[in-house]
């Protein structure tokens, strides 16, 4: 199966100007396979977020290499990282993070419009569809502020599918959430790893 994803000695330090820098990632070597399912699990404070952010370009390693589909990122531009970042990462976080004011379809198109690509008919149904996927299908056009905990996490889920991301990367999504809606949301994002050939990767 091919890689999708390579870190090569991936470095991360913090404070580097100051008496005392903290070392966050030592040297880390990671590979991740096209369309797998990933999680990373650790202790809070071992660094797992810093390297998811890594990973999603939202920071750039201290040493060392992200090689995305054989390509080095590690050097793009701001301005680049932010297209690469826009198109080809999904990000689902532990707070969903939705516009209040907006409703359920017009979250899941926010990150479509942030790249300034014509709306079409074709994206807008595929926001229908994707809210189907995770079963809001009633809920389209409800103000994110009217839904519940596991229903905006749902949303979340599928705003970060709508610009067909090659990966998507999940930071603690469940921690807010219930044991019961824990459950059923692992469930979604397994069936949707299966159904999109998504590769995800959950940090937990």
């Amino acid at each position: 199966m091919d890689k999708i994803l390579e870190l090569k000695q991936i470095v991360k330090i913090y404070g580097e100007q100051t008496k005392n820098p903290y070392k966050a990632l030592h040297e880390i070597d990671l590979s991740i396979q096209k369309h797998s399912f990933n999680a990373i699990i650790g202790q809070s404070g071992s660094g797992k977020s810093t390297m998811l952010n890594i990973i999603g370009t939202l920071d750039k390693p201290t040493q060392g290499q992200v090689m995305f589909n054989g390509i080095d990122i590690s050097s793009y531009t701001k301005e680049q990282l932010a297209e690469f970042r826009n198109r080809r990462i999904g990000f689902i976080f532990q707070f969903h993070y939705l516009l209040p004011e907006f409703t359920a379809i017009e979250n899941v198109l926010m990150p479509y419009r942030i790249s300034k690509q014509p709306l079409t008919d074709s994206v807008i149904q595929r926001a229908k569809d994707l809210l189907e996927t995770v079963g809001l299908t009633n809920y389209i056009n409800t103000p994110s502020i009217n839904l519940s905990g596991g229903q905006q996490q749902r949303v979340a889920i599928a705003r970060s599918l709508i610009n067909l991301p090659d990966m998507v990367l999940a930071d603690e999504p469940t921690g807010n959430l219930d044991s019961d809606t824990t459950e059923n949301v692992y469930q979604l994002l397994r069936e949707i790893n299966a159904k999109f050939k998504t590769t995800f990767i959950i940090i937990t």
